[in-house]
């Protein structure tokens, strides 16, 4: 039992899931400090307040509602997610982008051709007329593009 946790957590996964927390987290901290230290001061001065709208509330019959909180969490929010996607999203997409292949899914029934003998409509890479069983000639060019072996 303890053998199965332990290849549990040293699997490679679960550790860069652990790292990547730990980055989180941390990332998260400096954002918020950014935010709370240069972009809520801004906005503070832009809207009229003392410089700083972090401790800005409003009461409504004695609950008091420190909306100016919410607006530093949400700007918090809203530039760790701006430079998670910009920085991190965006480039990883392009260097998948650049690893995958592009191939695409060849349908080899998709290509029809006539036979030559009954005329009816048959897959282009066909050797045999399913309706009249006559040998026909696969076309090449159907054939190279489904990755088919050259049959002679």
């Amino acid at each position: 039992m303890l053998n199965g946790f332990k290849d549990f957590i040293l699997r490679g996964n679960v550790i860069s899931m652990a790292i990547g927390l730990a980055v989180g987290a941390a990332f998260t901290a400096v954002v918020t400090g950014f935010s709370t230290a240069f972009i809520t001061p801004l906005i503070g001065l832009a809207t009229g307040s003392v410089g700083d709208f972090s401790t800005a509330e409003f009461a409504v019959q004695g609950a008091i509602f420190p909306y100016g909180k919410f607006l530093a969490a949400a700007i918090a929010f809203i530039i760790t997610a701006a430079v998670l996607y910009f920085c991190v999203v965006v480039p990883m997409a392009k260097v998948q982008n650049r690893f995958t292949k592009e191939e695409e899914e060849v349908d080899i029934k998709a290509a029809l051709r006539d036979c030559p003998r009954c005329f009816s409509a048959i897959p282009a890479v066909a050797s045999r007329c399913a309706h009249c069983t006559s040998e026909v000639e696969p076309d090449p060019e159907a054939v190279s593009l489904a990755k088919l072996p050259v049959q002679r």
